[in-house]
């Protein structure tokens, strides 16, 4: 019989990137523009890795990622593409490819004053 360990109520690692997220499937952008975004959200995810200080946890894990905004929100698929960078960045700090079943990839949002992606690893 396999056991599994419940999931820990509070995350071992949790931090705020204080990006603006949108859908990379509906924006209408220029690839240029598109990169630049993408190269802006996985360097402001990396540099507050770094700032946490925190080690990458053990494998397997769970990592919640919501997206704080303004606006009424995002349908499922778009909230999860408007985050790939940030989840790319997470998993390259994890030292992981973000498919591996090692982790549980969560997407969530909730209306705030101010854009951000709240980050949570369990």
């Amino acid at each position: 019989m396999l056991t599994t360990t419940p999931k820990p109520k509070t995350p071992a690692v949790s931090l705020l990137i204080p990006v603006k997220t949108v859908s990379g499937m509906n924006a209408r952008e220029h690839w240029r523009v598109r990169a630049k975004r993408v190269k802006l959200e996985r360097s402001a995810t990396h540099w507050r890795l770094v700032a946490c200080k925190a080690s990458a946890p053990a494998l397997p894990c769970t990592v919640k990622l919501t997206r704080l905004a303004p606006s009424s929100g995002l349908d499922s698929d778009n909230l999860q593409s408007s985050q790939k960078g940030i989840r790319d960045e997470i998993a390259k700090w994890l030292g992981i490819d973000d498919k591996s079943p090692l982790v549980t990839w969560e997407y969530a949002q909730r209306r705030a004053t101010s854009y951000g992606v709240e980050v949570e690893i369990f």
